[in-house]
């Protein structure tokens, strides 16, 4: 029979090439579909791409839908403020809308330390503590950035969760500065829709004040007119007073020729002297003449007798008779003639004390007007007094022009004023109650504060400590491709199952200790990674390598070749578990949920706590969970699966070099 792979004859290039490869085809086919399980092998190879690409974008598919499960502390420590007579508390408004948007999953604290200790330990994302006095410094606006708000996170705990936490931070210094912008513009309008009857009441008053202004208006014409009269009765005042100057001069030098000429009080006294004397004279004069008047009434008497006796008596001759006849006729002469002088002599007596009266009378208001005169002439103003009252006169008639023209001036401006009033009635501008503070100050009132504990170098060292764990477990699953894991000498057959791991285990165990000291050479020395605890990150990348390798041991020894590909398939999930990308909590609850019991997240957690101070510093509880899973890994190791021993001649390298 003729081989099927015997030569055949000549053909061309192409169809040769093609012939063979079917020849080929034919002889591998069987191998894959003659048993069930190298067609499951062949199946679970062609799925492994689908499998990455379906975890890989899975984890980071839609991070907004899952954002609320990032946990995000709220610390809202604000007091208020009293602003244009309303009370307003930004830090529960802002807490309100948070919660009300749920973009996060928002925790209310009472403590801003409890916080930040919560973001340290990695139990929250980041958190927001709102100071007590956010509100009085933020509402004012007076100075822009006056209101902080504390955005407190951890870029060693989770680099990407930090850069949300950024993120949050801006966006909510933005929103926080509109929402203020919008209340102080309601404030306004408010305020000014209240003031809509103030406006119209000064609307009114400033009609009342248009009428005021016609009134001035009105008044001042009148004053101005009324100024003009006064004007010209001072000028005729001054006149007035001129001629009052002259007659003043005049009536000066009468005054002085008067008091120049006035008796003197000595001369007073003797005419007073004389009167009084002179009705004293006739006083006795008229005494006289009443005794005179008795003395002619008992002579007449006494006459009358003795003619009586003569007429009766014969002795007596007609001639006495006759002279006593003319006698006693004188004799009644004499006494008519002194009554009658006694009479005139009583009314010149009374005449003269009359006229002593009168004299004293006239001594006294000469001697009264002698002082007067006196008087008059102290008080008499000068003749440079009369002059200045002249000239003041005279310079009043001035000024009295002068206010003439003023009133006009007021005349002219109480009409601009009415002219003016009446535009103001007319286009009063509504009234704005602006608001207090600074421009910047009140388009930037807030500004959030981002605090970084465990502060990261750059992007780069921030994802070191995701990167590190994956190609840990790369090499170690390399590493395992060195020898088979399935395989012992014939010799091995009756050794410990402790010997039989670490013998089988010993050179891979090199190799994976080699590789963690060229990977801290390379973190140290390479990319100079600023490490806080060096010896706790050479123990933590060490006891990964070791504990990686012993589960991909465990995993070959369960499951054959398909557990090396099974490792490498895990790997996958446990990088879109630990957070390298994106925070774990925005990856979706599968992820979220195998996160805390997968190896390589404690390995993150162990170096982050290492290398950047994340957690507190804390790397022992997750060395000590990863030493556990080594340990579990080489116990499944030793116990589980059966080994195939070959002679020595027959263990040969599992790669072909």
């Amino acid at each position: 029979m003729t081989s099927v792979l015997a030569p055949r004859r000549k053909q061309g290039p192409l169809r040769t090439v093609l012939r063979q490869s079917r020849l080929l085809l034919r002889l591998e086919t069987p191998l894959f579909l003659g048993s069930a399980k190298a067609l499951l092998a062949v199946l679970a190879v062609a799925l492994i791409p689908a499998l990455y690409v379906v975890i890989y974008l899975s984890s980071v598919w839609d991070p907004g839908a899952n954002s609320g499960a990032l946990q995000v502390g709220l610390v809202n420590q604000d007091r208020g403020v009293v602003y244009r007579e309303q009370a307003v508390n930004m830090g529960d408004e802002l807490v309100t809308q948070l919660e009300r948007s749920a973009r996060f999953g928002y925790h209310r604290m009472d403590s801003a330390e409890a916080a930040r200790q919560q973001v340290r330990h990695g139990a929250l994302a980041f958190a927001l503590i709102i100071p007590a006095d956010f509100s009085s410094n933020a509402v004012p606006g007076a100075l822009p950035g006056a209101g902080k708000l504390v955005v407190y996170a951890s870029e060693g705990n989770s680099f990407e969760g930090a850069r949300i936490a950024q993120l949050f931070a801006a966006e909510l210094g933005h929103k926080v500065n509109e929402s203020l912008n919008e209340q102080r513009w309601s404030l306004v309008l408010l305020n000014a829709a209240g003031s809509k009857d103030s406006v119209e009441r000064l609307r009114q008053a400033a009609t009342q004040l248009h009428a005021a202004a016609d009134e001035l208006s009105s008044g001042a014409s009148k004053a101005a007119m009324g100024a003009k009269s006064l004007g010209n009765s001072a000028a005729r005042l001054n006149e007035g007073v001129g001629q009052l100057g002259a007659g003043m001069h005049q009536l000066g030098a009468g005054v002085r020729t008067l008091d120049a000429k006035r008796p003197r009080n000595s001369e007073l006294t003797a005419l007073n002297t004389g009167a009084e004397t002179l009705a004293a004279g006739h006083e006795d004069l008229y005494k006289t003449l009443q005794n005179l008047h008795e003395g002619s009434q008992a002579l007449n008497a006494g006459v009358a007798a003795f003619k009586q006796e003569a007429d009766n008596s014969l002795l007596v001759r007609p001639a006495v008779r006759d002279s006593v006849t003319q006698l006693a006729l004188g004799l009644y002469q004499l006494d008519s003639g002194l009554q009658s002088a006694g009479l005139g002599q009583q009314k010149l007596a009374e005449g003269a004390t009359q006229l002593s009266a009168g004299v004293s009378a006239l001594t006294g208001g000469v001697r009264a007007m002698n002082g007067a005169l006196r008087t008059l002439v102290g008080k008499l103003p000068e003749d440079s007094q009369i002059d200045s009252l002249t000239e003041g006169a005279s310079e009043l008639a001035r000024a009295n022009a002068t206010l003439a023209q003023a009133n006009d001036k007021i005349s002219s401006a109480s009409r601009a004023l009415l002219d003016g009033t009446g535009l103001l009635v007319n286009a009063l501008p509504a009234p704005l109650d602006a608001p207090q503070g600074s421009a910047r100050g009140l388009a930037h009132s807030v500004q959030p504060t981002l605090e970084m504990e465990a502060s990261v170098q750059n992007s780069g060292s921030g994802f070191a400590a995701n990167i590190i764990p994956a190609a840990l477990w790369l090499g170690a699953g390399i590493a395992a491709f060195l020898v088979n894991l399935r395989l012992l000498p014939t010799a091995a057959r009756h050794f410990s199952p402790l010997a039989r791991l670490i013998g089988k285990l010993a050179l891979p165990a090199a190799v994976v200790l080699l590789q963690a000291g060229l990977v801290l050479v390379t973190v140290f020395y390479v990319l100079h990674i600023k490490v806080v605890q060096p010896a706790a990150l050479a123990c933590t990348v060490v006891s990964a390598g070791l504990t990686f390798l012993l589960i991909v041991c465990a995993l070959t020894r369960l499951l054959g070749d398909a557990g090396k590909a099974l490792s490498m398939l895990f790997l996958a999930v446990q990088l879109s578990s630990s957070g390298g990308v994106l925070p774990v909590e925005l990856s979706g609850t599968f992820f979220a949920t195998m996160s805390p019991w997968l190896p390589i997240t404690w390995v993150v957690h162990g170096l982050k706590a290492s290398m950047f101070g994340a957690f507190d510093g804390v790397w022992q509880t997750s060395w000590q969970q990863v030493l556990l899973a080594g340990a579990a890994a080489a116990l499944t190791t030793m116990l589980v699966g059966r080994w195939r021993y070959v002679p020595r001649s027959a263990l040969l390298p599992a790669i072909d070099l």
